[in-house]
């Protein structure tokens, strides 16, 4: 098992929802910090009937429970009702709660008690870098990060299962039932979109539906945690910016899986994304993680010049080359950007041996530059 780098410390004083896509480790996670806790698990076909049949059974059975007492309820979206006697309480009684579950859409969808602000929200991400002893960042951009798949030999079965059982679930919740097709298209069409900024209009056309169908099955993507929207910096002023959203899949593995990308050979276009790929989702969740209200954002200018990730207001800016040795050339979408941003922090990773520092550009290894991020030094 892996040391998740999530403590959940909240827990000593807070409730919370606990948000991540399956298969991320969530109910692993809580049964090793939280052994001794109440522990309620919604898959479990018995627990599920009993308490949708009758919610009152939980604050029944929690009678005796005190402030000292915290109580796991996994998978809550799968019975909204229990939110008010959860609401009850903790109001009446002080027991602390985490509240599990792949999204709160099912929860929104259906008007159910969010408990007013008194849960914090937090999420679980893929496994990073730093979690894993014996790093291999080769196999990381082919398996992507969820732990099942990182370890296996051949992930491809085991995500086609894991696509499938998200189909499944996110259809049949959403009623789409007749929209299957359209929306196991749209994923695909949304691979190929990966790190790329969306043109809705383009992808309907290519999925037969409407763009805003699209914007909805996007909408879908993103509340169900399988993917993230990069908004535009458009923070700029000599050079006017597209502030168009980027989309990126939750984790790379998912992507390679749907553009069919296997053996990925360095030096390739295919290597390079899913090398920009893994790059963002580690900053992802290191912001994540560190709880920071900074945004992350793309940089791209009317007349071309792009950067990969931008984080706050200009302060930090990264590109990401899969090459092995870095040139001037691959530094000109940084230099334009600190023609505005003159005291913006400047970094390329990239496949480089040795950490470097060429005009004012720092040129980081990728796995240096993981274990700096993590080490708090980047961001």
């Amino acid at each position: 098992m892996y040391s998740r780098l999530l403590a959940l410390k909240e827990t000593q004083e807070d409730s919370l929802f606990l948000w991540g896509a399956r298969q991320t480790g969530k109910s692993t996670l809580l049964e090793a910090l939280f052994p001794d806790a109440h522990y309620y698990d919604l898959l479990k076909n018995e627990e599920f009937e009993r308490l949708f049949r009758r919610p009152e059974l939980l604050r029944e059975e929690l009678a005796s429970a005190t402030e000292q007492d915290l109580v796991i309820i996994d998978e809550i979206q799968k019975i909204p009702q229990l939110l008010d006697e959860v609401h009850w309480l903790m109001s009446k009684q002080g027991i602390r709660f985490v509240l599990c579950g792949s999204s709160a859409r099912k929860l929104m969808r259906v008007g159910a008690n969010l408990l007013g602000g008194r849960a914090l929200r937090t999420v679980l991400y893929p496994l990073v870098s730093a979690e894993i002893p014996d790093f291999d960042l080769i196999r990381a951009m082919h398996n992507g990060m969820l732990p099942r798949h990182y370890t296996a030999q051949n992930p491809h079965r085991r995500l086609q299962a894991y696509i499938g059982d998200y189909l499944n679930e996110e259809i049949r919740a959403e009623a789409l039932s007749r929209s299957l097709l359209s929306f196991t298209r749209f994923m695909e069409i949304a691979a190929q979109c990966n790190g790329e900024m969306i043109v809705y209009k383009n992808i309907a056309q290519d999925c037969g539906v409407s763009a805003n169908t699209v914007k909805e099955y996007f909408n879908i993507l993103e509340q169900t945690m399988i993917g993230y929207l990069i908004g535009g910096f458009s923070g700029t002023a000599k050079r006017r910016a597209i502030v168009t959203p980027k989309f990126y899949y939750f984790d790379v593995g998912i992507a390679n899986y749907l553009l069919k990308r296997e053996n990925m050979a360095q030096g390739s276009d295919e290597f390079g994304r899913a090398f920009e790929h893994l790059m963002m989702q580690e900053i992802i969740a290191y912001l994540g993680y560190n709880y920071s209200d900074e945004k992350l954002t793309y940089w791209r200018s009317t007349g071309g010049y792009e950067v990969d990730c931008i984080v706050g207001n200009g302060r930090l800016a990264i590109e990401f080359k899969s090459c092995e040795e870095v040139k001037s050339r691959h530094t000109k979408g940084l230099k334009a950007f600190a023609e505005d941003f003159p005291q913006a922090k400047l970094v390329v990773v990239s496949m480089d041996k040795y950490h470097r520092i060429m005009n004012d550009v720092e040129i980081f290894p990728a796995t240096k530059f993981l274990k700096e991020l993590w080490s708090g030094k980047i961001v």
